[in-house]
């Protein structure tokens, strides 16, 4: 079973790196159109050279806090920048409930 190991290695991270190209925006894919990346995954996903080109050169990075905020989705209170400022905007003199 050990020596069939490294085979499976190979094919999830070409498995990841062809879902991963075709679920990102075309406007956030870098360096080459989008099918000419998953050409390059398909083509050389064998040897590693296109899964490893497309997580290090070919899609954007963006922090996680900016891309969930710039998604719409719900983000933790600890990762939310404005969260965190409208904390320091709180005045304790100024609260309803301590009168």
């Amino acid at each position: 079973m050990l020596r069939y190991l490294p085979f499976l290695l190979v094919l999830a991270l070409w498995i990841y790196a062809f879902v991963d190209c075709l679920n990102t925006p075309e406007e956030d894919v870098r360096g080459m159109p989008k099918l000419a990346w998953v050409f390059v995954i398909l083509l050389f996903g064998e040897v590693l050279v296109g899964p490893i080109a497309w997580l290090i050169a070919g899609r954007a990075r963006r922090d996680p806090a900016e891309a969930q905020a710039a998604q719409g989705r719900w983000v933790a209170p600890d990762d939310n920048p404005e969260f965190l400022k409208s904390l320091n905007k709180d005045d304790p003199e100024r609260d309803p409930k301590t009168e």
